[in-house]
Order: C-alpha cells, then structure tokens, then sequence
C-alpha cells in the first residue's frame, strides 16, 4: 500500500497544474450547487413565511354552522379565533376625483382572539364597522383609510364598512383576494346571525400542524392544515429544488469526467513506465489502484475545497443579500439559509461520482499487457 501511495503522491506533486485544474473543476461544481441550494432554502422559507402571515396554521371548518363550540385546548395552541368566511363584493362610489372602484374578496370575518392568530398584521384596529384589506385588493379598489365600501353579498345583502388600513404579506394572491372584518358585521352580512364557519388556530411550531389538527378535530370539525391548503406551492417548491438540484449537479459531473479524462491520458502516456513496473514484479492491481488513488484524492480534496467555498460563499450572501426587484418578486432581498444536511448529501453524491470515475483509469491500466508493449 505504501508503494501505490508513494506513486500517487509523485504523480500529483509531478504534473501540479493538471492535477489543481481537476481538483477545481470539482471544488467550483461543489461550490455553485451548494450556494444555489442555500438561495433555494432561503427562497422557500421567505415564501413560506410569506404566506403564513395571512394564513392560520389550522382550520378548523365546522361540519355544523349553527352549532361550533369552542375546540378543547391544547399546548402547541397560541392562538384561536372563531371566523366566518364568505366571499362578497366590494364597491367605493366615485370622488374626490377618482372613478368608482368594485371587486371581488374573500372576507375573513375574525371573532375575539384575531390578533393572537395574525400578529404579523396590524389588526388591532379592527373594530364593528370597519374593514382591513389586502393591500394589492385596496390598489384595486383604489381605497384608502378613511373611505366608505359598500359590501354586497350573494343573496344581494348590503352593509357599509369604513377602510381602517390595509396589510401586506408580499404574497400577491393573498394580498389581492383577502380583507379582514369583524364577525359580527359578516354574519350580519350573510343574515346569520349565530353561524360560523369554525375556528382558526396559530401553533408555536407551524409544522405540527397535521398532528395538533387530528387532534382538535372532534366529531365538530374538519381540521385543514396550512399544509394542506397551500399544497400544490408547497409541491411545486420542492420540485424547482430538485430541478435544480440535478441541473446544477451535472457541473460536479462534467468536472469528474474531466478528472478521469486527465488520468486516463496519464496511464497512456505512462503504459511505457507501467509495463516496466509489471516486469519488475509490481502487480497489477497495485498499478491500477495508482492511478485510481489519485482520482480519490484529487475528488477529496475537491469535495473538502468546495464545501468550504460554498458555505463561504453561501455566508457572505447571507450577509450581503442579492438584490431583486420589489415589483415583481414578493422579496426584495434574496434570503439565504444554509442545512447541513444539503451539504452531506451533495457530498455523498459526488463521491461516488468520483468513484465511478476513478474506475476509467484503473480499468484502462489493468488492461496494458507488459508483453505486448515492450516487444
């Protein structure tokens, strides 16, 4: 073994220039894959808590409107409100110089406890007669605090509520489709006036939501999950990371192969010296396993370079956020989180990427027959 370590070592230290461009090739592929993943957490998390600033963790939607008792209590629950959902349509009359306003929205009638569900959203000011809206639903409507909206409901019911604020999650369907008003005011909109539509619950730890829900869920309720309702963003987030994992991966791959390319035109030019080592009494298995030593090293110590540059990389862009434009984006700064967990599986991966591609010169060494070369 001593032998096979002693050659590895001579041939890297003789041919440096190719063997530090090998070992890059594979560090730069480690390190933009890395990186990219962490902007991709970080993206997902933004959008994530983007989303939850207007959506409870658990809805408990009651089976019976007319009968909704309060769900028994629970540790992770730090937050309840009882709600009445409807959808209704939002008018402002013409003035001021300004042309008369209509949309639609989905009004979440909030009870007592609203804040504690919402306290990203500055709902303390919803009072009887008012109403807060989503902030890209008041562009719309071209409202603002102060004016008077006319709500209209599907069985032609109208009330008027005062404009009190508006809130913004960076989430442009939820800004654009939501506005807050109190209970009292939706069910007297929908002329129900002891009806609900359940509960809305906020947990100190989001992602146990499935679990707290079965639990509250009773013979009253059916528990909806934050999860559940925003699947197909959560699906489609998941997928855009794999995307571009895989996409990114192909770099680490090239890189390896270029690795391999390098030994492999190595034991050509060496099959000389290598027929001559066989005849001396080295066998062939220690030969090959030269050349295949030294792409494990190089592919180590490549996979060690680019871990570092990556979290380094990925840290300064955690201190110095990429910018990017407000209009189009819910974000302005690009958020970065870093796993470690990202870091172990690329790791694992392009090791035995490395692997692979440490058998191209090992098998095209053990295939050179001293005979046939020296004669």
């Amino acid at each position: 073994m001593r032998f096979v370590w002693f050659l590895a070592l001579r041939h890297l230290r003789h041919r440096r220039t190719q063997s530090l461009i090998s070992l890059l090739g594979v560090a730069v592929g480690i390190m933009v894959l890395t990186t990219a993943l962490s902007l991709t957490n970080g993206f997902i998390k933004g959008l994530v808590e983007a989303t939850l600033k207007a959506v409870p963790h658990i809805y408990l939607q009651s089976l019976n409107p007319e009968e909704s008792p309060p769900p028994p209590p629970h540790p992770q629950v730090v937050g309840q409100a009882p709600v009445f959902l409807t959808k209704a349509l939002l008018t402002r009359r013409a003035g001021d110089g300004r042309s008369a306003g209509a949309d639609f929205a989905t009004l979440i009638g909030l009870g007592e406890g609203g804040q504690a569900v919402y306290p990203e959203l500055d709902l303390g000011q919803l009072k009887p007669g008012t109403i807060v809206l989503g902030s890209a639903l008041a562009r719309s409507l071209g409202a603002y605090p102060g004016d008077r909206l006319f709500l209209v409901s599907i069985n032609q019911k109208r009330i008027e509520l005062r404009v009190v604020g508006t809130f913004q999650t960076g989430n442009y369907l939820l800004d654009a489709g939501f506005a807050f008003v109190p209970l009292q005011d939706v069910r007297a909109l929908m002329e129900a006036p002891t009806a609900l539509s359940g509960y809305q619950l906020r947990l100190r730890d989001a992602e146990q939501a499935p679990q707290v829900g079965q639990a509250l869920a009773g013979s009253h309720y059916f528990p909806q999950t934050w999860q559940s309702s925003n699947r197909t963003l959560i699906e489609q987030l998941a997928l855009q990371k794999r995307v571009i994992g895989m996409v990114v991966f192909l770099i680490v791959v090239v890189a390896a192969l270029g690795m391999a390319s390098v030994l492999v035109l190595t034991v050509i030019e060496k099959t000389p010296d290598i027929a001559l080592l066989r005849v001396m009494g080295a066998r062939a298995g220690q030969v090959a396993g030269v050349f295949a030593l030294e792409g494990l090293v190089l592919g180590v110590l490549g996979i060690a370079v680019g871990n570092l540059l990556g979290f380094g990389l990925s840290s300064y862009f955690a201190w110095r956020p990429v910018e990017i434009p407000g209009e189009l984006y819910f974000l302005t700064r690009l958020p970065v989180e870093i796993r470690s967990s990202d870091f172990i599986w690329v790791s694992a991966m392009s090791l035995l990427v490395v692997l692979l591609a440490s058998l191209l010169p090992l098998w095209r060494a053990l295939r050179i027959k001293p005979g046939e070369v020296l004669r």
